[in-house]
């Protein structure tokens, strides 16, 4: 579990999060959603000790990021699985390299773990026999399959995922979606997704936390937020007509 309470940052005299507080739940899919320009960026990099808030805590599982010192928070790194919004594969390796890496920089296993660990990987996120491929060769939904295979190698505690569905067609975000929480269920892990995708909020979206102009505005679940009275959140959730609708059919539909 990581625990934010109450964080205040800003930069050039600008206040950019307000008294910020949120729970992110181990083995659930926890979303951060909002405007671009809402504070969710800096809340993300703060989380994982990239911008050093000048209030509050940042708790993994009781730890406090914020009163570490480099070493502490290296350490912590090492329980933290990243997926980047362009998958920042390196091309010039195959697919078994691009997983083996992490293992490679920082475990102690032999050449063979390595590889029959990036193999476990890869198979897990279904792409069994890819091994050789290079980034090139591969489709962009199967391109965030290798980046998840290689989040997961060390076996982190925390996943974070930046817009992990940009760039990709409907159909394939589905799949990483149902990917991203089939791996959060079956490994415990506290999961943290930053993005725009309302197929995902409505999809996996277990624990939702809405960022509005640096507050915090909103907290729920996917079946909560047809139910919301937040002007913004809607504005935001239900802006095109095709999810007005699903909302309009869901909440007409519940009372039968």
């Amino acid at each position: 579990m990581i625990e934010v309470r109450n964080l205040t940052k800003s930069f050039d005299g600008k206040t950019i999060l307000h008294d910020v507080s949120a729970t992110f739940e181990t083995g659930k899919t926890n979303l951060i959603i909002g405007q671009s320009g809402s504070g969710k960026t800096v809340l993300v990099k703060s989380i994982i000790g990239l911008i050093h808030p000048e209030e509050g805590q940042i708790l993994y599982d009781g730890r406090d990021i914020m009163k570490m010192d480099a070493s502490q928070i290296k350490e912590l790194r090492k329980e933290i699985g990243m997926l980047f919004q362009g998958s920042a594969l390196f091309d010039s390796e195959t697919v078994l390299g691009n997983v083996a890496f992490p293992l490679t920089m920082f475990t102690s296993m032999t050449p063979a773990e390595i590889r029959d660990r990036a193999q476990f990987c890869i198979e897990r996120v279904n792409l069994k026999g890819a091994d050789n491929k290079y980034p090139s060769e591969i489709s962009g939904g199967m391109q965030k399959r290798v980046a998840i295979a290689r989040a997961i190698a060390l076996n982190p505690k925390y996943l974070f995922c930046d817009e992990p569905n940009s760039g990709l067609d409907p159909r394939t975000s589905i799949v990483i979606d149902e990917l991203l929480s089939d791996i959060t269920h079956e490994y415990n892990i506290t999961t943290i997704i930053n993005t725009h995708d309302m197929n995902s909020v409505l999809g996996i979206g277990e624990n939702i936390v809405f960022i509005n102009k640096g507050y915090r505005e909103w907290v729920g679940d996917m079946n909560e937020i047809y139910h919301t009275s937040n002007e913004a959140l809607n504005d935001f959730v239900f802006a095109n007509d095709l999810f007005q609708k699903v909302k309009r059919y869901v909440v007409s539909h519940e009372h039968h």
